[in-house]
């Protein structure tokens, strides 16, 4: 097909849902869009549909090496969509017995995490971050703050200290970048990695880096490493873009920014809003069909790729309504997607947005948003619709004489 939409037009705009809508009216519920030029893929809307899809092993795999284009030589070995849609040896990209064996460590290791042990660490990492800028009266909460608190706490459950943890964040930044660093950002990571994973094998503590450690399910020091990587750069990604659109909300909506001042609506409504409204994966890629077969009325081809557009599919009718007291405790989002492969980190996730939230919120006194909310732009990707920046100006505590 020539003509396609590209994919970045329901993300990177004003009112994605507009972009949706429009696919929809002309296509239905699956639309075929451009990923990026001449890489045409099925963007799925419908809430129905994506279950059918997710929840459906035997027609739509998770392993890119079923992606025709991909196989074939189509997409560039240096494409933007490698670092979410070319294989890895991990949870994320695998099938059937493979996947859940690669799972298991993840799901033990997050329920073995001790809730308030994890709160603890959490809030005194958001603190650590804000004294660091706090007497300055003005910073930007997500280069200074949504963008660097997933990335010290993921990386502080296993066992990965601050210094180490921003090291870590610059090496995979520049790893899933595809750019000329790279290759030295791999080896940086493997490092870092590979100094812990020795650690804790001459001194096992009970963080999760022992715990993949001993698991059975991990068969050799690969997989145990590409497991880490899974965990903390999934959980560095979503949650920067959660903390920052609940902040973004919070700042700039007065049904939730009077909340500051004895408004009705809390945190946890900001969190839920931005779950329905803009999730941490607006687009999450990929399914990729394994025989040809149809789909809502659409020809799907073995080996088509199937991006979930779960922001869509949040504002189906069918699940959800305009109705704000209808939808009180309404959690029917895709916002973790859903069937196997659904996010396993739910919990931790959210203790770590609304921890993160509400430390910025209480420990910068009068904060404000520094430019119009309208000017808020966004950070260019056809999967997320993350805030670039939220300046904002505060008052500085009085430093003590």
């Amino acid at each position: 097909m020539t003509g396609l939409t590209p994919i970045i037009e329901t993300t990177n705009v004003a009112d994605p849902q507009a972009g949706y809508r429009e696919l929809q009216e002309r296509w239905g519920p699956v639309a075929p869009v451009e990923l990026e030029p001449g890489i045409p893929a099925w963007l799925v809307m419908g809430h129905h549909e994506i279950c059918q899809v997710v929840r459906n092993e035997q027609l739509f795999s998770r392993d890119p090496n079923n992606w025709r284009l991909f196989t074939d030589g189509v997409v560039a070995p240096d494409s933007g969509l490698g670092p979410m849609m070319f294989p890895r040896d991990n949870a994320y990209f695998a099938d059937g017995e493979k996947h859940r064996r690669l799972r298991g460590p993840l799901d033990d290791g997050l329920e073995s995490l001790d809730e308030h042990r994890m709160a603890r660490f959490i809030r005194a990492t958001c603190t650590d971050l804000i004294r660091d800028f706090e007497h300055q009266g003005k910073a930007d909460l997500v280069g200074d703050y949504a963008a660097v608190v997933p990335m010290l706490t993921v990386a502080g459950f296993f066992g990965i200290g601050r210094d180490q943890g921003h090291e870590l964040r610059a090496a995979l930044i520049a790893l899933f970048s595809s750019a000329e660093d790279s290759a030295p950002a791999a080896h940086n990571l493997e490092r870092i990695l590979s100094a812990t994973m020795n650690a804790r094998r001459n001194v096992p503590t009970d963080d999760l880096t022992t715990a993949f450690l001993r698991h059975p399910n991990l068969h050799n020091d690969f997989e145990i490493q590409q497991s880490i990587v899974l965990m903390i750069s999934a959980g560095y990604e979503t949650t920067t873009s959660w903390i920052a659109q609940t902040l973004r909300l919070m700042l700039t909506d007065t049904r939730f920014a009077g909340r500051m001042r004895g408004g009705r609506l809390g945190i946890d409504d900001a969190l839920d809003e931005v779950l329905w409204r803009d999730p941490p994966m607006s687009n999450m890629p990929a399914r990729y069909a394994l025989v040809d077969c149809e789909l809502a009325g659409a020809h799907i081809e073995r080996g088509d790729a199937l991006i979930l557009g779960l922001s869509s599919a949040n504002n189906d009718p069918r699940v959800h309504t305009d109705d704000s007291w209808l939808e009180v405790g309404n959690r029917s989002h895709l916002a973790w997607s859903a069937g196997p492969h659904a996010c396993p980190a739910q919990r931790p996730g959210r203790m770590i947005t609304r921890i993160a939230v509400d430390t910025a919120l209480h420990r910068l006194h009068d904060v404000s948003l520094a430019i119009p909310a309208d000017e808020v732009m966004l950070l260019p990707s056809p999967w997320t619709r993350c805030p670039a920046s939220l300046p904002v100006r505060f008052t500085p505590p009085v430093r003590n004489s």
